[in-house]
């Protein structure tokens, strides 16, 4: 029989931590448990040889060119698994053989039923799944939280949220040709409503609780085959609100600035992100972002902590995991609420599809 998760991790060293997978969230999550004064970074896996040397530089102890002998090797007490999402529920399967915990990026799978089957994997080997749903660490969310909270502008009958970024084709002109994964809904699990969507419904949620999907559409800006834009409209039975959502990987990332939008329209007045956002945060990205140029200058490796509040944010996801998986306790952002997001995502594309389908054609005219 296999173990519990609770109980299972006993040892009162640093926790041992492997990362499946070192591109640019990979490193983040590398460089973040790096950090850590408890956790011990044993080794990295990733098929690019350029990731392997970076994360060698960051502080991996070994490398691997497959997350499978990677998981096969070393005493791992969990697992990053920031692999494309058309392996995480392979990669969640290997770490169950070896009792591995894991911390996976989000989406946590490409479909509900991809994720029930990673989810009742992980139960039959009784290790813990965490997702890493980062808006809810952001402390301009947090402030958002914490006023609604304390109900300063009263019932909220209306609220929006907007997130934009310039994913997967980058900001021109482009070094090299982009990973071809994110841009097929295949391997991706879709496009836009995936890749930041996902995000969305989870504060949203944490927010108001559960939300029910209206309406939603898709479209596309640039000749791709996954959606880089979608607008849902929601509604949150709990606290009687109505909800607009509006994601897309269409716009040019001008960092510092922040790509997420959220506000509550109260009866009393507005709460909004943007008056949540640390005094510091400009000045820190702009010192950051300088110290970035020059580090690619000198070929030394770059601050991922610095141009932005989410990188921080996605220190203190790790941190979170790590800290639960240690007392023997369920993740906080944990596999339910992950397959939660995907199957709001999932409703959304019904919807869109069923309205594209409902368009009236242009009728002939005919002399």
């Amino acid at each position: 029989m296999p173990p519990t998760v609770l109980g299972r991790w006993t040892d009162s060293s640093a926790l041992s931590l492997g990362v499946l997978g070192v591109g640019n969230i990979g490193m983040v999550h590398l460089k973040s448990a790096v950090a850590m004064p408890d956790v011990e970074v044993l080794a990295a896996a990733d098929a690019v040889p350029a990731n392997r040397d970076r994360a060698e530089r960051a502080g991996a102890a070994r490398t691997y060119d497959d997350y499978t002998t990677l998981l096969e090797h070393e005493d791992l007490d969990a697992a990053v698994v920031a692999l494309p999402p058309f392996l995480h529920a392979d990669a969640v399967e290997r770490a169950a053989e070896e009792g591995i915990d894991v911390f996976v990026e989000k989406p946590l799978a490409r479909s509900t039923e991809e994720a029930d089957e990673l989810l009742e994997t992980a139960t039959d080997a009784g290790i813990a799944v965490g997702v890493d749903h980062t808006l809810r660490y952001q402390p301009d969310m947090v402030g958002v939280k914490d006023a609604y909270e304390e109900g300063s502008v009263g019932h909220v009958p209306y609220a929006s949220i907007t997130r934009l970024n310039d994913h997967p084709l980058g900001k021109p002109p482009a070094d090299e040709a982009p990973p071809e994964w994110p841009m097929d809904p295949d391997t991706a699990g879709g496009g836009s409503l995936v890749e930041l969507g996902v995000h969305c419904f989870d504060v949203l949620e944490w927010l108001f609780g559960d939300l029910e999907v209206r309406d939603a559409t898709t479209g596309q800006s640039l000749d791709i085959p996954a959606e880089d834009a979608a607008t849902v409209l929601l509604r949150a039975p709990e606290t009687n609100t109505t909800i607009t959502l509006h994601c897309g990987t269409y716009q040019w990332e001008q960092l510092p600035e922040v790509n997420t939008r959220l506000r509550l329209e109260g009866v009393t007045g507005t709460i909004s992100n943007k008056d949540h956002i640390p005094e510091d945060f400009y000045a820190g990205a702009a010192r950051s972002a300088l110290s970035n140029v020059a580090s690619r200058l000198t070929g030394g490796e770059p601050d991922v902590f610095g141009p932005t509040l989410y990188l921080q944010a996605h220190y203190d996801a790790l941190a979170d995991f790590c800290t639960a998986i240690r007392n023997d306790e369920e993740p906080p952002v944990d596999g339910a609420l992950g397959r939660r997001t995907l199957e709001l995502a999932e409703t959304a594309y019904e919807l869109a599809e069923t309205n594209e389908s409902d368009e009236l054609e242009t009728p002939e005219v005919t002399p």
